[in-house]
This record gives structure tokens, sequence and C-alpha cells, in this order.
């Protein structure tokens, strides 16, 4: 399992309002080039995301779906892209103070990820995911200080 942090300086409503608005996950999410689909109910348990993901050619179409939902507080997702496998993302959103304390799990489910797991694969994920919540909380930040 992978497990980062990072302190946004903006409320875990206004970061929960990001999580919240599938079209936004390509300004944040490391490595999508697109949004294909977001469900009209995301992100309800159940709800799906379709993605593009990849650098150059090199893509794949990866599916994230809605495991457990607890509004401003928690979003857990599935995210599938063959023939990679599947991981489980965990967010949680803890108050701290008038901020946000943003903790992000991932693990493999299925797939190469799964027999691969460990110090390297870990390794890498953690650096990506670092770079995703970096960008989560510069546009958290943004539009925390942005005038109404």
């Amino acid at each position: 399992m992978a497990r980062n942090r990072c302190l946004i300086l903006s409320s875990p409503s206004e970061v929960w309002s990001l999580l919240s608005d599938g079209h936004r996950y390509g300004q944040w999410v490391t490595g999508t080039q697109q949004v294909l689909a977001v469900d009209p109910h995301w992100p309800d348990v159940g709800a799906r995301l379709k993605v593009r993901v990849g650098t150059g050619p090199l893509t794949v179409d990866d599916t994230c779906v809605v495991r457990i939902c607890d509004p401003g507080r928690r979003l857990q997702l599935e995210a599938k892209a063959d023939p990679f496998g599947a991981a489980r993302i965990a967010m949680k959103l803890t108050p701290w103070g008038e901020h946000t304390l943003f903790t992000l799990d991932w693990h493999a489910l299925r797939g190469p990820g799964t027999r691969l797991h460990g110090l390297p694969v870990d390794y890498f994920v953690r650096v990506r995911n670092g770079m995703m919540l970096t960008k989560l909380a510069r546009i958290a930040v943004r539009e925390h200080t942005m005038p109404v």
C-alpha cells in the first residue's frame, strides 16, 4: 500500500467540492489526458468516471467506480485500467483547524500490481500521488483565495 498525506490550506468542504466534481479530475489527477464520461450522480456509491490516462500515444481508458462515499469526509474508488488490473484509492479529509489534512491510500487489487507489490511499486505510486496531491492543493488554495 502507498500512503500520501498533504495539508491543504482550504477547508474540507472546499476540497470536497473538487472531489465531488468528476469533470475536474483531469485538472489534478496525474496522468489524466481526458475525462471521457462522468455519471450524473457522481460521487454517489456505484457512480462511474471514465478517463483516458497515459502519455503521448501510450494511453489506456480507465474506469473509476465509487465504492464508499461519506460526503465531506471520505471517498473510496476502485480504478480499473485493463490490462493493468485494478486498485483501491481511498481519500480521507480530516479537519485540521480551518484547513484539511488529506490522506490518500493506494492498494493494488488485481493484475500485475498485486504481484509487484512492494517497495519499488509503492515508491513510484507515492511519487505520482504526491504530485497529484500537490496539484489538488494548489487548485483548492487558488479557489479559496479567489474573491467571490
